[in-house]
C-alpha cells in the first residue's frame, strides 16, 4: 500500500451531506442512482452518481446523511455531471454500504 503525507490527506475535503433527491440513472454503464445532496450554506447542493442500487431503495435514501469527497473536479458519467464522490464500503459482491455518521450532524461539516 502506498503511503501519503498528512498534507496530502488535508487536501481531501470529505463533508457530511443529506440526500434530498434520488433518481434512476438508466444511461449509466453500471446500475446507479443520481443523487442531489445538501452540503449546507457554504457548499450548497451537489449532484452525484452512486452505484448503490444493490442495497438501497430510492425511497429509503431521502433524508439519509452521507460522507462525500466534495473537491474532486466534475466528472461526466454518460449524460450526467457528478460533482462529488459519495463514500462507501465495497463488499465481496461489489455491493456498496454507505458511510454515515452515527448521529445527525450539520450539513457541510468536514470529516477530520
Amino acid at each position: 500500500m502506498e503511503t501519503i503525507s498528512w498534507q496530502d490527506f488535508e487536501k481531501v475535503q470529505m463533508r457530511i451531506g443529506t440526500i434530498l433527491k434520488v433518481s434512476d440513472f438508466p444511461n449509466a454503464r453500471n446500475p446507479a442512482f443520481q443523487l442531489e445532496i445538501d452540503f449546507g450554506a457554504e457548499l450548497g447542493v451537489k449532484r452525484s452518481s452512486a452505484q448503490i442500487t444493490q442495497l438501497y431503495e430510492k425511497e429509503t435514501l431521502i433524508g439519509k446523511q452521507v460522507v462525500a469527497v466534495v473537491n474532486f473536479p466534475v466528472k461526466q458519467i454518460a449524460n450526467f455531471f457528478s460533482e462529488c464522490l459519495v463514500l462507501g464500503v465495497v463488499g465481496d459482491n461489489k455491493e456498496i454500504v454507505l458511510l454515515q455518521p452515527d448521529r445527525i450532524v450539520e450539513n457541510g461539516k468536514r470529516i477530520a
